[in-house]
């Protein structure tokens, strides 16, 4: 399992002219280690649509990559934006889901189906082609270019150690 700074240093260090839309228990670390212009913090009061609003964006914005960082708790919540990412064809659309299996920013509470979901294999049922399914910080660092290269739209599932933001 990955930290949370094990997740977001590489990927602040890899990052260009992306948007980056942070979700709930990473808006605030991500914060920490990035101030960029194209930064979108989704929290608080938007828990289950991280996602939906990252497509929007993506739609908006064809030329430029769109990374969402969002929650299993969040992803859980609308399992449908899985089949309408792709059916929209956001090729500049990279969706993490961070599965710590706890709705992290209410208190720590268990998901349901929390250990048992499989959402990689989720997305891979809602078409997504390009699926990566990560549980070891070296070797999420040594794909992540690979991750926000190429055409999308990108799932990416990684396991994470539960934290505490508040």
């Amino acid at each position: 399992m990955l930290t949370k700074d094990q997740l977001l240093k590489p990927l602040a260090r890899l990052r260009s002219d992306e948007v980056v839309v942070t979700c709930m228990g990473v808006t605030r670390p991500w914060g920490r280690i990035s101030d960029h212009d194209l930064d979108f913090a989704s929290a608080d009061s938007a828990m289950g649509h991280t996602a939906d609003l990252a497509l929007g964006i993506a739609l908006a914005q064809p030329t430029r990559r769109v990374v969402c960082l969002n929650g299993d708790g969040s992803m859980l919540m609308t399992l449908g934006t899985l089949a309408t990412v792709v059916e929209a064809g956001a090729r500049n659309l990279i969706l993490f889901v961070l599965e710590n299996r706890a709705y992290e920013i209410t208190g720590n509470q268990r998901i349901p189906g929390g250990g048992r979901l499989d959402f990689a294999g989720m997305a891979r049922a809602a078409g997504f082609e390009r699926v990566y399914d990560f549980d070891d910080p070296t070797t999420y660092e040594n794909a992540l270019p690979e991750v926000l290269s190429g055409e999308g739209p990108v799932f990416v599932r990684v396991r994470m150690e539960p934290g505490s933001e508040g």
